[in-house]
């Protein structure tokens, strides 16, 4: 396989893996199981080998392939990848071989889950890789309508509510964004959905800043923006635990995606003018979300609302990136707290599943001296916690690190409200530890000693942890990903 098909050969791992899924009797739930792990793993394979292929000096768009679709129009399949997907198409391969393994007990309708589950993946790859607003915009929608099934059959607690919560919010997006999409089609006079070439038309100003929110706000209700978050705590405690990773670790990075590379990169104008205001929301999200997460009783509400908390800071970045007094670094900052933000959510989630699944409660206060009982999966949940408090070490710190600096040196208010959810974090995930984890052991759960994580059930907590430590250590070799991309696109600014 030469690499002009790279990216092809990526999206077509899920592909290939829904069809054979597919055209696999119900019963054979294992043959399920692996032909959804090897394609996860084919990915993944493929997606770390395009992070390590990816020109960091040459920067921009690479590993470029286009295929004219329907010439009257304009769409083209078009493939292509620069900094910010490169690392993100990494992400969802890892968040997808993790979720896969960590599914792997599922005995509820496994052929449909995981079909669902393959469907979401392929939208979200799709996005990732589109170079074509045609079919980003059909992905983005691919990757968002199998969350309604996946919650609705496989959720637990009020799961109808929840699933019909969400894809209403989610509509309501889509609502906005597809009039936005179309009319910067149609203001181009280019007659093209191509992404590359539309970021090089320079869109009236008027048309801009009217256009702009409708692009930031159709996006930003994914992405879990204040006050449009509503539906995200409420679908991570409904959703299974795969489907919280997924939708915590990837989809929510999908709606910030969708600002950096159409909101900010078509319409730079309308991205400066409204940056302010929405940089505002960002700030008071990261507050109110750690705020709001402290008075949590249930496990997941903690981890949705420090979801919404910590994209928060990349849509904080986001804004501040356009501003550009310290554009780099709030940028830069933005992208490493996607992927950071998605490991270690990923990991929160996954083993939290694993703990409701022994025990079948999330409320806080049922446990007590759970490390006593499940010291390895409790281990696992304590760093990751501490990762999203920014302790050093752990890859989030230096996302939160740079956005804080360029805060500073944008809107110091801004910079106090960073820090301000950070020790809110702190307060919340000490509060889990002290009360779940630590002092007397509640003798009602003595059986879960029996039940810790073991064997292959470690592989894909360990897998996540050390994702979450290598790029704690060694952040330099993402950001060198980042950072050329980054250059680029503060250029129009």
């Amino acid at each position: 396989m030469g690499d002009t098909s790279l990216l092809t050969t990526i999206l077509l791992c899920p592909v290939v893996g829904l069809v054979l899924v597919l055209l696999t009797p119900a019963r054979a739930v294992q043959a399920v199981r692996w032909i959804s792990a090897l394609s996860a793993l084919a990915a993944g394979v493929l997606s770390v080998h395009l992070w390590r292929a990816y020109d960091t000096v040459a920067g921009g768009f690479q590993f470029v392939e286009i295929i004219p679709w329907v010439e009257q129009v304009g769409i083209s399949y078009h493939l292509a990848v620069d900094g910010f997907s490169t690392i993100l198409v990494m992400l969802n391969s890892i968040v997808f071989f993790t979720g896969v393994l960590t599914m792997w007990d599922l005995e509820t309708r496994v052929k449909e889950f995981f079909a669902f589950m393959l469907l979401l993946v392929i939208g979200v790859y799709g996005v990732f890789l589109s170079q074509d607003l045609f079919f980003f915009f059909l992905f983005y929608e691919l990757a968002v309508v199998p969350m309604y099934p996946l919650i609705l059959i496989w959720g637990s607690g009020n799961r109808e509510y929840a699933a019909m919560k969400l894809m209403l919010f989610l509509l309501a997006g889509s609502a906005l964004l597809f009039p936005a999409l179309l009319s910067i089609y149609h203001a181009s006079g280019l007659g093209t959905f191509n992404m590359i070439l539309l970021a090089q038309k320079a869109f009236d100003p008027d048309f801009q800043i009217f256009v702009y929110p409708f692009v930031f706000l159709g996006f930003g209700v994914l992405a879990g923006l204040f006050p449009f978050h509503g539906w995200s705590p409420t679908g991570h405690v409904a959703a299974p635990s795969a489907v919280s990773m997924l939708h915590a670790g990837v989809l929510m990075k999908l709606g910030a995606y969708g600002v950096l590379a159409v909101g900010i990169r078509l319409l730079p104008i309308g991205a400066v003018y409204w940056a302010p205001t929405f940089a505002t929301l960002a700030a008071i999200g990261v507050v109110y979300g750690a705020f709001v997460a402290i008075r949590q009783t249930d496990f997941k509400f903690v981890i949705g609302f420090s979801s919404v908390s910590h994209m928060g800071i990349v849509v904080l970045g986001l804004n501040l990136a356009v501003l550009g007094k310290a554009g780099q670094d709030a940028l830069n900052g933005a992208v490493f707290q996607m992927f950071a933000h998605g490991i270690m959510t990923a990991l929160l989630f996954s083993t939290v599943g694993f703990i409701y699944d022994r025990a079948h409660s999330k409320t806080i206060a049922d446990f007590g001296g759970l490390g006593s009982l499940m010291p390895r999966a409790v281990s696992v949940f304590i760093v990751a916690g501490l990762c999203g408090a920014g302790v050093p070490g752990l890859a989030s710190f230096w996302a939160e690190l740079l956005v804080f600096l360029a805060a500073l040196k944008t809107y110091p208010i801004m910079g106090v409200a960073i820090i301000v959810g950070l020790v809110l974090t702190a307060i919340y995930i000490l509060r889990v530890f002290s009360l779940a984890f630590f002092g007397p052991v509640n003798t009602k759960w003595e059986g879960l000693r029996e039940l810790d994580l073991k064997g292959w059930q470690l592989l894909p907590r360990a897998i996540l942890l050390a994702v979450l430590l290598f790029f704690g250590f060694f952040p330099r070799v993402l950001l060198d990903v980042i950072d050329g991309t980054t250059t680029g696109v503060l250029a129009a600014f």
